[in-house]
């Protein structure tokens, strides 16, 4: 059975400047606030911007590692780390304030996700930068990983995450963006992609394995250099096939 409606979500506010391009397409975004990338500027612009589409506002926290873009895992202390992302966090919402706009989810960026999925210690400092605001504020999610686990435990609403453009192990972890199919620059191999997990609920791993995941929302990287086409087409792709963006 497919679901009949889904959201699509985009990271923006990265330095690419492609948001006009990609907000009118989706339906959530995450913005980049201050650790691998974004300023108060961006982040203001990026907002207006999705109030214009009413698209749904995330705040998108990082390593502070913008030399990196915060894709390299850092050390640090759980209370540093939780300081830099709470920081990060507050930023933008005292901007929404600003704007009289709401902060609708959290979703981490790059090595913060992905360490998230089963590092104990960060997906703890993450639920509890969570726990300090106000709710309901959802946090995106992938299924069967320690943060999903913990944020059901401390009553955290969570949205289920899948990527439209990336390519997965057979563990569900994202194949290294130094493989040469990390990333899906098809959109019709895309619409394949995300369609299987709609119709069947599992993916198509990169060894031809079929694995079981929750989808509620598909991710399109806007620093993908193809990301406005691709998610453009995903979109019209999908609801041809009736299925409704939300």
């Amino acid at each position: 059975m497919i679901n009949n409606s889904i959201d699509i979500n985009v990271d923006v506010g990265e330095g690419i400047g492609n948001e006009s391009l990609l907000l009118p397409y989706v339906s959530s975004c995450n913005i980049a606030c201050g650790g691998h990338a974004g300023n108060g500027k961006t982040m203001r612009k990026v907002v207006k911007l999705a109030q214009k589409h009413r698209v749904k506002i995330g705040a998108h926290p990082s390593f502070p590692d913008i030399e990196n873009f915060g894709r390299k895992p850092m050390q640090m202390s759980c209370v540093a780390l939780y300081n830099s992302v709470k920081e990060q966090i507050f930023n933008l919402k005292s901007i929404l304030k600003e704007e009289n706009a709401l902060l609708h989810h959290v979703k981490p960026h790059g090595a913060l996700y992905n360490m998230a999925v089963t590092d104990v210690k960060i997906a703890t400092t993450l639920v509890e930068v969570m726990k300090s605001i106000e709710m309901p504020v959802k946090l995106y999610v992938p299924c069967n990983s320690i943060i999903e686990r913990l944020a059901l435990e401390n009553n955290i609403p969570i949205t289920y995450e899948v990527f439209a453009d990336r390519n997965y192990n057979d563990d569900l972890t994202l194949v290294s963006r130094t493989d040469k199919n990390a990333l899906i620059h098809d959109s019709d191999v895309m619409f394949e992609h995300v369609f299987y997990m709609l119709e069947k609920r599992k993916v198509k791993t990169i060894t031809g394995a079929e694995v079981a995941v929750k989808a509620q929302t598909f991710c399109v990287h806007g620093d993908n250099l193809q990301a406005a086409e691709l998610v453009k087409k995903l979109r019209a792709n999908l609801e041809a096939k009736g299925v409704k963006i939300l």
